[in-house]
């Protein structure tokens, strides 16, 4: 076993390496036909290893009898940064990643639809709607380097800050992480300094006043322990700020060595129901971690109709500006927003 540890930490150049989660054990012999290595950047008690991947790894090996075994590594243990896990997925590095498309800005231009303020209405709805139009648009285009396993969005994105947030001029000045290319440009021009940066480099920036305020949703506030660090959350009543999209993707090679068997297990528990599964979770997972925050005494700053209405007009320009990029750039911006609204709003229980 240490034997195997060490080759595996001098292929991948890491100075530690400790494999976390189900099936991670290492084994210099193993039953296991296949064995799969997945490489994500959130710590394994977050919500989405718990909760998500977790299940999803013991159904698939459950279901191959198995013959398929998984090595989990969250907290980006294979080393890197997250915004190389799609090239590690499509290097081989890892054989399943986990990341957010936005975190390559430029690289999958079509994701981007989803992420558009105000556009998401619940988390299921609009990861259904994202892996639907990805069939139509985006597998064979933005994601022509990896086999796509799922497609999904979190729950509603709202401002985590140090001081209130309640109006649009309240932004001004302050220095504000988004997630993406998108969410940059919406609080940029909403008159906040917005700064991108990876969710685990989060806590740190706010610890140190690298920056005063963030946006992600709450099922990850606990594991970060934003609450810890900000007492203001800023929400928009029934409507959704904004979302991030997220990829789980898999190396092709390793996915065209599978035996045919194998590889009908595993589409049998990707795609669009288990993408719709994803998201549901990551949205009833904002839950807990709301009520927690509550109970510490956080200030819940809730906008009212009227005011959500302020923010939605003066966001707008950044849907209109994103239409006319794609389209500029041959991607038919007016076509895939009008196609996500109505996917979107279609799949809306």
């Amino acid at each position: 076993m240490i034997k195997a540890r060490r080759n595996i930490l001098q292929l991948l150049g890491a100075t530690a390496l400790t494999a976390i989660g189900f099936g991670s054990t290492v084994t210099e012999a193993s039953a296991a036909d296949v064995t799969l290595r997945l490489h994500q950047f959130l710590p394994a008690q977050a919500n989405v290893p718990k909760n998500i991947f977790e299940p999803w790894m013991a159904k698939i090996q459950e279901e191959s009898g198995g013959r398929i075994e998984f090595q989990h590594f969250p907290a980006m243990q294979l080393g890197g940064k997250p915004p190389e896990l799609i090239d590690q997925a499509i290097d081989g590095v890892a054989d399943i990643v986990w990341t957010l498309p936005g975190y390559t800005p430029g690289r999958f231009p079509r994701t981007e639809v989803f992420e558009l303020p105000f556009t998401m209405t619940n988390a299921e709805a609009t990861s259904r709607s994202f892996w639907q139009l990805a069939e139509e648009t985006m597998l064979d285009q933005d994601f022509k380097d990896v086999k796509v396993l799922g497609l999904w969005v979190h729950g509603p994105g709202l401002i985590h800050s140090k001081n209130p947030i309640a109006s649009i001029d309240d932004l001004n000045g302050v220095k504000l992480r988004a997630p993406t290319r998108v969410t940059n440009q919406m609080f940029s021009e909403l008159g906040a300094t917005a700064i991108g940066m990876p969710i685990p480099a989060v806590p740190e920036a706010l610890s140190k006043g690298v920056i005063d305020a963030t946006v992600i949703p709450w099922e990850v506030t606990g594991a970060l322990k934003i609450n810890e660090l900000v007492e203001n959350h800023t929400t928009f009543g029934e409507d959704s700020l904004y979302t991030s999209t997220f990829v789980l993707a898999m190396n092709k090679d390793r996915w065209d060595a599978l035996p045919d068997d194998l590889k009908a297990i595993i589409d049998a528990n990707s795609g669009e129901e288990f993408s719709a599964f994803a998201g549901k979770q990551m949205q009833m997972d904002d839950a807990g971690p709301r009520d927690a925050a509550i109970g510490m005494g956080a200030t819940i700053i809730e906008l009212s109709p009227d005011q959500v209405a302020t923010w939605k007009e003066a966001a707008a320009p950044v849907a209109e500006t994103w239409i006319a990029e794609m389209d500029k750039n041959g991607l038919d911006g007016t076509g895939l927003r009008a196609r996500a609204l109505e996917l979107i709003e279609a799949n809306t229980k």
